[in-house]
């Protein structure tokens, strides 16, 4: 159906003054009015090009933020129709609302190889109802919009709502070029990678990533650990860490998975320094640590230039990598290195060296890098925890039909 390069030659073919209706991940961070990171929305342009210049009649959906099933300008896309427009060299017509009068005049008034965007598809409550019933409805006004729907919003297929899932099952459909890379590379990581493996976690919670430590403990050389999390698996090891993130509740869980580890040669690579400071914020006075000397009345907010060092070594050799969670709190300068230093080290992955959406995303563009020196960077990374911890994504399995 795709090709890595986008949607399927015949697909594209039998668009021609069809409406096309394409759930796309738009979910930028913004500053009141201003996107304080477009990347998305540059990810989401080449499925929405390649229609528009088909010469479909474009119709994007996609959701900003967690509105609760009501209108609340806060959240409007609007913003992000304007960014579209000049990614895309042209004017992209926005409706002030989903699926009523506006929307419905604005798809009509749509000429072939035009596009529009329609309002927060989340200010709807059918669009992630949990009944069915409710959902379909909703779903059903969506697809009246249009005669085929693409997915190509990576970011939520992990999602079972209308605009995701029940809108599949009511048009003809495809699947984007944005969703089709996401899952060859996801797949690539999963089946038979190229070894060493290497997977990084960080982030702040161990619950967040035990489903991924439990599906790759058994298809990974090396685990590397930073972020919050890691003060939990220091403390599993009998160490202090001050008033460090900590989840007494995984301490069990996370031992369990050490002796896994040992069991199965897979190694797991913890920091031997902290960056530390008594308070959170700017004003904070960082210093480094060893990690098992975290004063009691200290934070661990960074993993340490030694373990920087040591990570960036670990990932020299390796042929596939998966980066998951920035390291530290690298919002902040006094302790972005950490997660400056793993970054940097994806660079020189001589393999394929993928970059887990989220935060890790952000932290890459944040950060300075060129996008274009590594292998992936994903769109969505709930998305990719989720596939790469074997879970079913309804909004994949819906299209393989």
């Amino acid at each position: 159906m795709t090709d890595f390069n986008g949607l399927a030659p015949e697909f594209l073919q039998s668009v021609r003054g069809k409406r096309v209706l394409v759930r796309s991940d738009l979910n930028v961070p913004l500053d009141g009015s201003r996107i304080t990171d477009d990347g998305r929305i540059r990810a989401s342009v080449p499925t929405i090009r390649a229609l528009a210049d088909a010469g479909a009649r474009v119709v994007v959906t996609a959701h900003l933020g967690r509105p609760k099933g009501e209108p609340d300008p806060a959240y409007s896309l609007a913003p992000v129709a304007a960014r579209l427009g000049e990614l895309l060299g042209a004017t992209v017509a926005f409706a002030t609302d989903t699926v009523g009068a506006s929307a419905q005049e604005t798809v009509a008034g749509l000429g072939d190889g035009e596009v529009a965007l329609l309002e927060n598809v989340r200010f709807n409550a059918g669009e992630t109802s949990k009944d069915d019933a409710e959902r379909g409805a909703f779903a059903d006004q969506l697809a009246g919009l249009a005669d085929a729907f693409v997915s190509d919003g990576f970011g939520v297929v992990h999602r079972k709502q209308a605009s995701v899932y029940d809108v599949a099952q009511r048009l003809p459909h495809a699947m984007g070029g944005l969703v089709a890379t996401e899952v060859e590379v996801l797949r690539r990581l999963t089946v038979d990678p190229e070894r060493p493996y290497v997977v990084v976690l960080g982030g702040s919670k161990v619950s967040d990533k035990l489903g991924v430590i439990d599906n790759l403990l058994g298809k990974a050389d090396k685990l590397l650990i930073g972020g919050g999390m890691v003060f939990t698996f220091l403390k599993a090891d009998g160490l202090e860490v001050g008033k460090s993130l900590l989840e007494d509740d995984q301490l069990d869980t996370v031992r369990a998975y050490q002796a896994r580890a040992k069991e199965l040669g897979v190694e797991i690579v913890l920091p031997t320094d902290i960056v530390v400071a008594d308070s959170f914020g700017d004003e904070a006075s960082a210093r480094v640590v060893a990690a098992d000397a975290i004063p009691a009345d200290s934070l661990g907010l960074d993993i340490g230039p030694e373990s920087g060092a040591a990570f960036a070594a670990a990932l020299a050799d390796a042929r596939t990598v998966f980066w998951n969670g920035p390291m530290g709190v690298f919002e902040q300068s006094a302790f972005a290195e950490g997660t400056r230093a793993v970054a940097e080290a994806l660079t020189k992955v001589d393999g394929l060296s993928v970059v887990g959406g989220g935060d890790s995303a952000a932290a890459v563009r944040t950060l300075g890098f060129d996008e274009a020196a590594f292998g992936h960077i994903s769109t969505g990374g709930g998305a990719s925890l989720e596939y790469l911890e074997g879970k079913e994504l309804p909004g994949i399995t819906v299209l393989e039909d």
